[in-house]
């Protein structure tokens, strides 16, 4: 069964048992790990995943807390035993922010070091991302204040989908993306124009007909109780991301 894991559910600014917003899903072919912003490889260990195993990262923007990571991710994998390069996919700038803080640190004389690879694809509605791993991953732009991507994974065996919105203020393209899902991931920062709050979570689920809601990049504790009521009103049954939690497709 192919399953989410929940290896950060927080935002910049969020409760101290939360971590940035990171995903890892995996469906016994391939593992995909989503953003980077904190410490990621304890993550992975802590659901039972093997980090050295990643069959790939995709970034979904360039803000810290979605890639500030990379650097000790990548020290860390090698220190692990990883030798092959490890694939990267993203849009333009966010992997130009990726090679931005991967070199701000010398690794020459790191003997076997497996460096990253860049994959590149198109900041439009559709955009492929990879079709491997038993996956098919498309994404679509969302409106933040630097150029992201929302994701949808489709395990190829199964047809099951899960999306994850990215950061984003409600944006068409991310609930066309979200159309039919069996699991939305949506972000519930807080209402404004780069950030949607849980009603505006709420809205997209109910209008893509998502299956199940699971709101992430969540904010301290006491705001997140005040948007629930108006959220729950629209979709009774959301769920609150759980920091390590699982969640199968």
């Amino acid at each position: 069964m192919p399953t989410v894991h929940l290896l950060g559910t927080g935002s910049v600014l969020s409760d101290p048992h939360r971590t940035t917003t990171m995903l890892a899903l995996d469906n016994g072919r391939g593992v995909l790990l989503v953003d980077c912003g904190g410490d990621v490889v304890p993550r992975l260990a802590a659901v039972g995943l093997d980090p050295a195993a990643l069959a790939g990262l995709i970034v979904t923007h360039e803000h810290a807390d979605h890639v500030a990571g990379f650097p000790l991710a990548m020290e860390r994998l090698w220190l692990l035993g990883r030798r092959a390069p490890l694939p990267v996919h993203g849009i333009a700038p966010a992997l130009e922010q990726v090679r931005r803080v991967h070199d701000a640190f010398d690794v020459s004389g790191w003997d076997g070091y497996p460096g990253w690879s860049g994959h590149p694809f198109p900041h439009e509605a559709g955009a492929t991302v990879l079709e491997a791993h038993g996956w098919r991953v498309t994404a679509a732009p969302g409106r933040h204040a630097v150029p992201v991507v929302g994701l949808r994974f489709e395990d190829l065996a199964t047809g099951r989908v899960a999306v994850y919105s990215g950061d984003t203020g409600p944006a068409p393209e991310i609930a066309a993306l979200a159309e039919g899902c069996d699991l939305l991931l949506h972000e519930a920062t807080g209402e404004g124009p780069i950030h949607s709050s849980a009603e505006q979570a709420a809205a997209v689920a109910r209008d893509a007909r998502a299956g199940r809601l699971v709101l992430v990049h969540l904010p301290p504790a006491a705001q997140l109780e005040r948007d629930l009521p108006a959220a729950r009103a629209i979709r009774p049954d959301l769920e609150i991301g759980e920091e390590l939690g699982r969640y199968e497709l």
